[in-house]
């Protein structure tokens, strides 16, 4: 085998892992429609999955980085798809309970399912985006080819929301967490199948230099990464904040006569929306600077946030979706607003490439412990959505997005001040 299909050979087996990432990450957004049903439960409390996956990263972050650096990609990648086999069981088995018996059992071991899940997660994202970038060669090459693993990792989430649409239907009382175990059982099949894959796949892995505290200073004496750290921690504000809170809205608003299995449609649209943005960011991402792109999309996401905000309600537009039993395409009249919401899956579709490129350039023997304490900010998932769930309770889902206006407002902010290596 020629070093040149061996490269080949691992950018696929990556790009196979980001789409994963995304299938099981996703799967607590449209949860959280099920866990609002088998109570009185608050809009806080109803994002436990997506809390106990994204404070993972905060414990795993790190130590991740740590696993790369003694075990390499490969093996690391084995353990972390262990540890999601073991996390996506544990969720299964809080379906099987009886949530009206014992609600705080139900909720305490799926809570643990979606913790030891955002382990895997972790484990996998540092794997996968410092080996792309590296396997890419770096600069707008490596970029391109994250932005590429991307367009996989949208279809993976849109695939999510219609499945589990399909799966709830409409919420009612008698709505649990059982009615998820087909989509439980594609993620388990996915991780077993990745697991086997990548057992067999021979990776020619950079040497690694091992993790140790001096690393960590070092990595964190670069102004451009620490402010990249921030803007990573704040964009999956937007990234999971903008299309759950979309969910919430169609669910929970009454006058709109949504329910969970078309708004999971609509949802899917945001998903989509990111495909095509990552398909456009992959075609021109070796032409365009991971500056100049994230400044363009992080002001076309305040610009489309506020219009989502303030318009009309009354003002309607149709937003299609497949109907995926009869295969037919259907469409939803929504307010124009929620249109807007879906269309900043564009600008969310590069951030994340654009950002991490933009954060560890220029940090070298860094590279693998920045990667490491870059995943641990993915925690602010957990954080501004909670905000945000506190905002909505206090006021109403719109205002809530005064949360994402603000996230969007420091990428700007990172891309044309921020991003600057000052350390050159």
């Amino acid at each position: 085998m020629t070093q040149e299909k061996k490269q080949w050979g691992a950018i696929l087996v990556m790009i196979a892992l980001f789409a994963m990432i995304a299938f099981v990450t996703n799967l607590c957004s449209p949860m959280a429609n099920i866990i609002k049903a088998q109570g009185e439960i608050s809009e806080v409390l109803a994002q436990i999955g997506n809390y106990g996956n994204f404070v993972a990263y905060l414990v795993m972050g790190i130590p991740a980085g740590m696993l790369i650096s003694k075990y390499g990609y490969k093996k690391t990648a084995l353990i972390g798809l262990a540890v999601g086999i073991t996390g996506i069981i544990v969720q299964w088995c809080s379906g099987q309970l009886d949530a009206k018996a014992n609600l705080g059992l139900v909720f305490t071991v799926y809570l643990i399912g979606a913790f030891i899940t955002g382990f895997c997660m972790c484990i996998l994202n540092c794997v996968v985006n410092p080996m792309l970038n590296l396997l890419g060669g770096g600069g707008s090459t490596g970029n391109q080819l994250i932005q590429t693993g991307g367009v996989f990792n949208s279809a993976a989430a849109v695939a999510v929301y219609i499945i589990m649409g399909a799966l709830i239907g409409e919420v009612t009382p008698e709505t649990k967490i059982a009615d998820a175990t087909p989509a439980l059982m594609i993620a388990l099949g996915i991780f077993i199948i990745a697991f086997i894959t990548i057992l067999f796949t021979k990776i020619e892995e950079p040497e690694q230099a091992p993790v140790d505290v001096n690393l960590i200073k070092g990595a964190m004496k670069y102004r451009h990464f620490v402010l990249g750290v921030v803007a990573i921690f704040l964009y999956m504000g937007i990234e999971v904040g903008t299309p759950t809170y979309v969910n919430m809205y169609l669910v929970n608003t009454p006058e709109l006569n949504i329910n969970a299995a078309t708004a999971g449609l609509i949802v899917a649209v945001y998903w989509f929306m990111m495909l095509i943005g990552r398909f456009v960011g992959a075609s021109i991402g070796s032409k365009v600077t991971p500056r100049a792109m994230i400044a363009t999309v992080a002001t076309a996401t305040l610009i489309l946030v506020s219009f989502g905000m303030f318009a009309p309600v009354d003002m309607t537009v149709n937003v299609p979706g497949i109907n995926w039993a009869s295969l037919t395409l259907i469409w939803a009249k929504v307010p124009v607003g929620i249109f807007a919401f879906l269309l900043v899956g564009l600008c969310t579709s590069v951030m994340w490439g654009g950002i991490f490129n933009m954060a560890v350039e220029g940090l070298g023997k860094y590279t693998a412990v920045a990667s490491g304490i870059f995943m641990t900010m993915v925690f602010g998932c957990a954080v501004m959505l909670a905000i945000q769930a506190q905002v909505a309770e206090m006021t109403d889902y719109m205002t809530s997005f005064w949360v994402v206006l603000f996230c969007a407002a420091y990428i700007l902010f990172y891309a044309l001040i921020g991003s600057r290596n000052t350390n050159k």
